[in-house]
Order: structure tokens, then C-alpha cells, then sequence
């Protein structure tokens, strides 16, 4: 539990850094990756937000060893208050009525998960067939990058509304969620005897291999997507969708079996139809004002 809650801080304080640091920074454009690498490693705040996440990275890994997957999901969607308030407290970003309405609904959904947890059932699985999760990742992968270039397609039409994020928010929550899973993998091999023939086990396992094709599909994605949109909207998206996706393919794949008992597996699919809903109905265009990219003035010969 504490593992669960630092990593909750660690996460929240870093994407609120990096979004600080890029909303000083030119426009990036994923099309132009290297530029993007370029500009995010010159920012000393950059690095201290991307060092907290990989922080949280640690973390995350502890939960797994002692928690079940879906139990880890309810704690880790507990640091959208967090990153809701730091938001406004360090970015200037509003939200409006409509989207706390939407991440108090959200809380209440995932508290339902919560509630359907128990210590004395539920069970921590340690593996799961290699087969069996790259059926799951592959094609998710696949829709994740296709529905960001689909977004990044539309936003370039003339005229659009601006964004608020959610096609950018649910892109990047697939491949995250790809990347819980790969997490809970690796987490598997961690041992404190046989360190050789873990090492070689984890090497022959997908998981190191998904975490190397996110990371680096993530961190492109996610800095262009977090320098056009708030945080406080696009990072709750993202954070729901992994945590739907990791608590219901990831219990699946990884064996941890569904509540027996009526009033607990009812909490949990309830929930999970309410994250699900309200992700669906939060609005597509962005009426909340966002402090504006910087970008660089031309001046004449």
C-alpha cells in the first residue's frame, strides 16, 4: 500500500514537471522525434519530472510483487485528485464543472473496484503464458498508434475546435497499459537467489522487449500530446484506460480469477461500466483555457 501510494506521488509530480517544462519549450512533433529528444533533454526540468516517473517505475514494480493487479489499479487511479490539484496549483490549469463531475465519477467507479477486493480470496498470480499476452499487447499496440495518428491527422484540419485530449489520452493509455503489464511481467523474475538464470529467463520472456517499444513510443507521444493538451484532463484519461485495460486483460491473462460472491464481482463490473461510460461521454473539445506553448519570435535582419 505504501508502494502503491509513493509511486501515486512520484507519477502525479512528474508528469506536472514535464508538462511544465514543455509549455516552455517550441511545438514538438512526433514526426520530428529526434528534435523532440533534443529539446526535452536540454530542460534540467524535464529531467527531474522523467526521473520521478521512472521513480515511480520502482515502485509500481513492489506493488506487484504484493498486490493483485486489479486491487494495484485502484490504488494508482487515487493520484488523479493529486495530479487534478497540482495542476492547478503549479500549471494555472481550470477544469471545468463538467470534467470534476467526470473525475469524481471516475473515483467513485475505481472505489468500487476497491471494494470488491478481498485479502483473504484474492490471490497475487506470478506469470502468465507468453503466447496469451502477446495476443493481448500486439493488436493494442496496433489501435493505440493508429487512433494517435488518427487524432493527429484531425487536429491539423483547418478551423477544428481545439482538443481537449481524450483521442491522445486513450492512444497513449493503450500502449501504457501495454507497459502495466510488461511491468507485472518483469516483476515476476525478481528474485534474490538464482540472479543468472532470472536474468536469462526474463531475457527469453516478451516483457523487457514490450517495456523497450513503449517506453520509447510512449515518450514521443506522450510530451506532444502533454505540450497541446491540459494535464489535468489528458493524464486521467490515461490513467483510466491503463487502468481498466491492466485490471481486466491483466487479470485475465495472468490467471487472478474474478469475486466469487454475487456483491463483490457485481462492485467490480459496476465499476468498470461507470469508468467506461463516463470516459465515452467526457467532451471532445476544449472550452478550459491552458497557458499557451511558447514559441520562438522572428525578428528582421
Amino acid at each position: 500500500m505504501a508502494a502503491a501510494l509513493l509511486a501515486n506521488v512520484l507519477y502525479s509530480t512528474g508528469f506536472v514537471l514535464e508538462k511544465r517544462a514543455l509549455a516552455a519549450m517550441p511545438e514538438v512533433d512526433i514526426r520530428r522525434p529526434a528534435r523532440l529528444l533534443r529539446l526535452v533533454l536540454g530542460s534540467p526540468l524535464w529531467i527531474g519530472g522523467s526521473l520521478s516517473l521512472a521513480a515511480g517505475f520502482g515502485a509500481q514494480l513492489a506493488v506487484y510483487r504484493t498486490l493483485p493487479i486489479a486491487a494495484a489499479q485502484g490504488i494508482f487511479v487515487s493520484g488523479l485528485v493529486l495530479l487534478v490539484l497540482l495542476s492547478s496549483r503549479l500549471l494555472g490549469e481550470e477544469t471545468t464543472g463538467r470534467e470534476r463531475y467526470a473525475l469524481g465519477a471516475i473515483l467513485a467507479a475505481l472505489l468500487m473496484v476497491v471494494l470488491s477486493l478481498s485479502e483473504d480470496s484474492d490471490t497475487v498470480s506470478r506469470s502468465a503464458p507468453a503466447p496469451l499476452i502477446l495476443t493481448v499487447c500486439l493488436p493494442t499496440l496496433a489501435m493505440g498508434i493508429w487512433l494517435y495518428g488518427s487524432a493527429e491527422r484531425r487536429s491539423r484540419h483547418r478551423h477544428r475546435m481545439p482538443t481537449t485530449g481524450v483521442e491522445y489520452g486513450v492512444a497513449v493509455g493503450l500502449l501504457y497499459g501495454v507497459s502495466s503489464l510488461a511491468i507485472k511481467g518483469v516483476s515476476s523474475y525478481l528474485t534474490t537467489s538464482g540472479l543468472g538464470g532470472a536474468v536469462v529467463g526474463l531475457l527469453r520472456s516478451p516483457y523487457p522487449y514490450l517495456l523497450l517499444f513503449t517506453g520509447a513510443f510512449g515518450l514521443v507521444m506522450s510530451q506532444a500530446a502533454l505540450q497541446r493538451c491540459r494535464a489535468s484532463l489528458i493524464v486521467p484519461v490515461c490513467t483510466t484506460v491503463t487502468c481498466l485495460f491492466t485490471a481486466v486483460l491483466g487479470t485475465l491473462a495472468f490467471g487472478e480469477a474474478l469475486p466469487h460472491e454475487p456483491v463483490r464481482l457485481a462492485l467490480r463490473l459496476a465499476g468498470t461500466a461507470l469508468a467506461v461510460s463516463v470516459l465515452l461521454a467526457m467532451p471532445k473539445h476544449d472550452t478550459a483555457p491552458q497557458p499557451p506553448i511558447a514559441t520562438k519570435e522572428l525578428t528582421p535582419p
